[in-house]
């Protein structure tokens, strides 16, 4: 009987021909021999030239498809008015077999028609030379018109085997002929080619390290407006890890001073893109030029001052960069926890303890997440099945779990730790559904933030939909331990939050734009209506108020002091505290976000069905970027106001007394202090910053301060659904024993 092990190497990946003598003496030229393994293909799509135009202003909107039998496996992003388009994007696609070429098309876009064909071209896979990066250049043409010229796309291809992959050598070929026509090895065949997808999706998001990059400032960049000036930012990208800076406004040569941090995925390091755009408000943003940053040549645990001159541009750009090891993130199974080891569990809460305040003021925590089983997911495949993986998310940092085939009962039963910068960091769990021939299909997610987390505790969270508004199908059981210290992390939300290198991008929409309109209206009206009780006080239209309220004028007017500032505002957020301790929360629950929010999705689908409603949508698309810049103006003004609320409304609790102790400081120090004592204090802080300390980054406490506060609309996603009583494991127990 055929090996098993060898019945799998020899059946996991389709099967190239080979003319060859079998053992009879016949000519055997259709004989399959085993292709010598899955490859990864990494492709960066660099940019077009002398593309074809296909709008009417002599120009196109190019973008780039990617497709390997008839299947798409990587579309880039839309450069927008250009012939010459400069992308710079990176795919990675896993290729069973050569055989099949890589296919370009490229595309002009147009919003609302179908979009224009520009040409393609076909890469033969089975001419790269393996293990070795190649610059690709390739002739775009169109089948039906052999002749036009419609450009060049360029491209740089590394073909890697994937490690593990080798067939066994030692194979005859009548086992191989078996094996190829065996039912039961098409199922292994299937089932090892999946698994293997899985591990190579676990492994690219284990990291090594992180990278911490500081960007001061630019010197003498190009000017690419009228004025002889720029408004200039950068885009920095590192695999898949993506930053964007502020735009500093008519400078060349700005002073950014931001922090932000990379992780490493690779042993030697990587390569850091840089590039600096000039903003341009409704059109295509000016290149001013570009620059890398080669991580294998720098140092690990040493900060690098490293001045770097822009490539096809003009002027520098200057950065801190330090490398260092880290292990903040593991995955494990769930006989292996850290918590449960009785010695470890006490070497961290020793780390954690108040006595160490100082040590490390970056790592304020661990938590530790148990992801133990779903059920009643939705059916993703044609099968009735799906093929469920997990992934959870604390900030930047990003593991996956297994994929369990064929099932919407999985059980993973794995542990994830991570190291907490940032106690007010919200943990996102996402489960998907692995399809090896696109992206992974959407079934569920929970997002919940830290402080909320009852350690210890198997908990079933209902999933939700993408936008965290309203449930999907399925539960997950989770179990999560959270240990911090509360000084660390009081003193961690008076600093800039960690942004997230990958955040969805903008859009543009009638209901958004409308739900944030109503936001800004509800903060705004506060005001007007507080403005309007004053008003009908001096107007005396109700004599006994008038009076009293201008007693009271007289009383403050006449004893007010500058720390009576944060003492009515101790007292208000003491009022608000005793209220809610005795039953009478005056916390309004506000329906109208969340049934906005719930009722977005569905109103956009019926936007994208209706097509009598899409002239909305076509007439504001010349100004696009302005509504979005109106849209994100609005949530933005909206969350402040809504953040304030919550703040007094005791939302978060932890925040809320550390506004309580914030304030009692700031009544002691108004009251004992002159004022200009604490001016001239302030005063010669700001100046000397800079000569203290030149590459420090400007911040403002207490706006940090409220960014960890939730608005309304982070409210509802980040809140807790109830689950089917049917899915709780009493219950559960007791219809299996039924």
């Amino acid at each position: 009987m055929l090996d098993s092990c060898k019945l799998k190497s020899a059946c996991n990946l389709p099967f190239i021909y080979n003319k060859k003598i079998n053992t009879a003496g016949t000519s055997n030229a259709d004989v399959p021999l085993p292709d010598p393994g899955m490859y990864q293909l990494d492709i960066t799509l660099r940019r077009g030239q002398s593309l074809a135009a296909r709008d009417r202003g002599g120009t196109s909107d190019p973008y780039v498809k990617f497709k390997i039998g008839r299947k798409e496996v990587f579309r880039s992003k839309i450069i927008h008015k250009n012939l010459n388009p400069v992308w710079e994007e990176k795919a990675c696609i896993l290729v069973e077999h050569l055989r099949e070429p890589l296919y370009i098309k490229v595309f002009d876009y147009d919003f609302g028609l179908q979009d224009d064909f520009m040409g393609s071209a076909f890469l033969d896979l089975t001419q790269l030379e393996l293990n070795r990066p190649t610059d690709v250049t390739l002739t775009l043409k169109d089948p039906h018109y052999p002749d036009h010229d419609l450009g060049i796309i360029l491209l740089s291809v590394v073909l890697t085997p994937k490690e593990g992959e080798h067939r066994d050598a030692e194979l005859s070929e009548n086992e191989v002929v078996g094996s190829y026509f065996s039912v039961k090895s098409f199922f292994w065949r299937f089932q090892t080619q999946s698994l293997r997808l899985s591990d190579a999706h676990r492994k690219s998001h284990l990291w090594r390290g992180i990278v911490s990059i500081t960007l001061i400032e630019g010197r003498d960049l190009k000017a690419m407006d009228s004025n002889g000036l720029s408004d200039p930012y950068v885009k920095f990208r590192l695999g898949h890890q993506k930053y964007k800076s502020k735009i500093m406004p008519k400078t060349l040569n700005p002073q950014w001073r931001e922090q932000f941090d990379f992780h490493l995925y690779e042993e030697r390091g990587g390569i850091i893109d840089i590039t600096a755009w000039d903003k341009d408000a409704g059109k295509r943003d000016d290149f001013i030029g570009r620059c890398q940053v080669d991580l294998s040549a720098l140092s690990r645990e040493q900060t690098h001052k490293l001045e770097l001159q822009l490539e096809e541009g003009e002027g520098r750009l200057v950065l801190l960069v330090t490398l260092t090891a880290s292990a903040t993130v593991s995955i494990s199974d769930l006989s292996v926890s850290s918590l449960e080891d009785q010695k470890e569990r006490e070497e961290i809460l020793k780390r954690y303890s108040p006595l160490r305040i100082f040590h490390n003021l970056k790592d304020v925590g661990f938590l530790q997440v148990k992801v133990i089983r779903a059920e009643g997911l939705m059916v993703a495949d044609v099968t009735g099945k799906s093929d469920p993986f997990c992934v959870v998310e604390l900030n930047n940092d990003r593991l996956l779990t297994h994929t369990v085939y064929k099932n919407l009962n999985p059980e993973w039963n794995k542990v994830f730790t991570f190291n907490i910068k940032d106690i007010h960091s919200v943990l996102e769990v996402t489960v998907y559904d692995e399809d090896r021939d696109r992206s992974a299909d959407f079934l569920g997610k929970v997002a919940i933030p830290l402080l909320s987390i009852q350690n210890g505790e198997q908990k079933a969270y209902v999933l939700k939909n993408k936008q965290l508004t309203g449930p999907t199908k399925g539960v997950i059981y989770l179990e999560i331990d959270v240990i911090f210290n509360a000084v660390k992390a009081s003193l961690r939300t008076l600093i800039p939050k960690e942004q997230k290198y990958i955040e969805e991008e903008n859009r543009l929409s009638k209901q958004l734009l409308l739900r944030n309109f109503i936001r800004m209206k509800r903060c705004v009206m506060v005001l007007v209506n507080a403005a309007y009780y004053v008003n009908s006080c001096l107007d005396w239209d109700s004599p006994p108020r008038s009076l009293a309220a201008f007693v009271l004028f007289l009383f403050v007017v006449w004893n007010f002091e500058l720390y009576m500032i944060p003492l009515v505002l101790l007292l208000l957020l003491t009022w608000n505290y005793f209220l809610i301790i005795s039953g009478k929360d005056n916390r309004q629950h506000d329906t109208v976000v969340e049934d906005m929010l719930e009722d977005e999705e569905e109103e956009d689908d019926k936007d994208d069905k209706d097509s009598e409603k899409k002239g909305f949508i076509n007439k504001i698309y010349a100004i696009q970027e302005v509504c979005i810049s109106v849209q994100n103006i609005l949530d933005e003004v909206a969350s402040f106001g809504e953040r304030i609320k919550n703040t007094f409304n005791w939302t978060v609790p932890f925040l809320s007394w550390l506004a309580i102790i914030a304030l009692c400081v700031f009544t002691v120090i108004l009251y004992f202090i002159p004022l200009r004592y604490i001016v001239l204090v302030w005063g010669i802080n700001k100046f000397t910053k800079k000569l203290r300390s030149p590459y420090a980054i400007d911040n403002n406490e207490l706006l940090d301060f409220l960014s960890r506060v939730p608005s309304d609309v982070q409210v509802v996603q980040y809140q807790e659904l109830k689950p089917d009583p049917s899915h709780s494991p009493c219950k559960r127990k007791k219809n299996n024993l039924g």
